[in-house]
Order: C-alpha cells, then sequence, then structure tokens
C-alpha cells in the first residue's frame, strides 16, 4: 500500500509589514467594539451609571482595554458623544441635495434630521444626559464644533440659492435655521413619553409620528419662504402660493 506524504506547512514568517498591519486592524476592532458597546451603555445608563465593567463585558474585551486605548472613563465618554456628532455628520454630507430647487432641498434636510434622530434614539438619550451634566464634558472636546459647520454650511447655501431666486427671506441666517429644524424634532422625541401621559395621546404611533413631520416641513416652510402662505395639510407637495 502506498502512502502519501501530507504536504508541509511553509514556515516562513510573514513579512513585518504585513504582521504590523493585521495588528493594527486587530487593535482598531478592539477600540471600536469598546466605542460601540460604550454608546449603548451610556445612552441606556448616563455617564454616571455607566461602569466599565458594564461597557468591557459589552464589547467582549477587559477593563485594561478601555483604559488602555481611552485612557479614562471620561475620556470613552468624550469619545462616545463625538462619536454620535461624527455619525450624523456622514450620513448629512452623503445627502444628495439639489441646492437649485431650493425648497425641495430645504424640506429634503428636515425629513433627514427627523428621521435620523427616529432612527437613532441612542444620540438623544446621550445629548439629554449630557444637557443634564451642562456640556462639562463635551466642551473637553476638541472635534464637537467639526460637526456642526458642514450641516450650517449645508443650509447656507440653501438659503442662499432661495434667496437668489426670490423664494426666500433674505435676512435669516443658517445656524438660526438649524437650531429650529433641530429644536421640532428633537423635543419632541426626547420627551415622547411624557407628553403622551400629558397629552392623553400616543406619541408614538405611526400616525401622529407622520403628522409632526409635515407640521415641522411646514412651519419652516411658512418662517423660510418670501411672500407666500404654505398649506400645513402635506408640505412641499401641497405648497400654496399667494401674494401677502
Amino acid at each position: 500500500m502506498s502512502t502519501q506524504k501530507a504536504p508541509r506547512r511553509s514556515t516562513a514568517k510573514k513579512p513585518a509589514a504585513e504582521r504590523t498591519g493585521v495588528r493594527e486592524r486587530s487593535a482598531q476592532a478592539t477600540r471600536d467594539n469598546i466605542l460601540k458597546a460604550a454608546i449603548k451603555i451610556f445612552a441606556r445608563h448616563g455617564f454616571a451609571g455607566g461602569r466599565v465593567e458594564q461597557i468591557s463585558r459589552a464589547a467582549r474585551s477587559y477593563d485594561r482595554m478601555i483604559y488602555y486605548y481611552f485612557g479614562s472613563k471620561e475620556q470613552l465618554y468624550v469619545e462616545v458623544l463625538e462619536e454620535v456628532y461624527r455619525r450624523m455628520d456622514v450620513a448629512e454630507r452623503a445627502l444628495d441635495l439639489d441646492v437649485g430647487r431650493p425648497r425641495e432641498a430645504l424640506v429634503e434636510v428636515v425629513r433627514f434630521v427627523w428621521n435620523y434622530y427616529r432612527k437613532n434614539p441612542e444620540l438623544i438619550s446621550l445629548l439629554n444626559n449630557e444637557n443634564l451634566l451642562k456640556g462639562k464634558h463635551i466642551t473637553k472636546s476638541e472635534r464637537a464644533q467639526e460637526y456642526s459647520s458642514p450641516a450650517i454650511a449645508i443650509l447656507d447655501r440653501i438659503l442662499a440659492s432661495g434667496v437668489a431666486q426670490g423664494l426666500f427671506r433674505a435676512e435669516l441666517n443658517a445656524r438660526d435655521l438649524y437650531i429650529m429644524i433641530a429644536s421640532l424634532g428633537y423635543f419632541y422625541l426626547s420627551n415622547r413619553h411624557t407628553l403622551s401621559a400629558f397629552l392623553g395621546e400616543d406619541m408614538e404611533h405611526a400616525d401622529a409620528l407622520a403628522h409632526w413631520e409635515r407640521f415641522i416641513t411646514d412651519s419652516v416652510l411658512r418662517v423660510v419662504c418670501e411672500g407666500e402662505v404654505v398649506a400645513s395639510s402635506g408640505g412641499i407637495g401641497a405648497l400654496e402660493t399667494a401674494q401677502v
């Protein structure tokens, strides 16, 4: 009976650069997993209630790795806040807006902000907690303002286009418009549970959410549009113009 020898495994070492690349990818994956876990834990329990051991367990890592990559629980929390801002910034940048049609572009921005808040409740929970702490941690971030500039710049271009076409009021500024859009969506969603009890309505019902999206859209257009009355029944599809 003939026997075949098993192929010999190569004992050649991988190049140093390749080994370094593997280690770097592994380290980045560990860091990313810790950050993702921290977002969930801090959103659920706040800064004070979120414990390092909870985060390391959720990340399937070790407490020491949190201190190795982030230095402290507070610095991890700061980076969590930066990360949720960064994610929204990335999503905003991906919007395919036609600023040559400023009303439609503005409606798209309004709906984006509203639906982003709806789909990312952890963002609202984290911001609620940080505001209770009077912004103690976010003020230590060197990157937070990087993420507000693009959002305001988008609105600035839309406003400029609308003004140039005689559609929008010239005295408006993008910063005020951004606060208006954000606050109308943020307040509703961050207070939906207490509002439901106070008003005796289910503020999370699909019809209620759709109604508020239309309300935000129409409210913004009423503020922005020059010499126009905006029908409140259907957003951009129900715009009616009338000289005032």
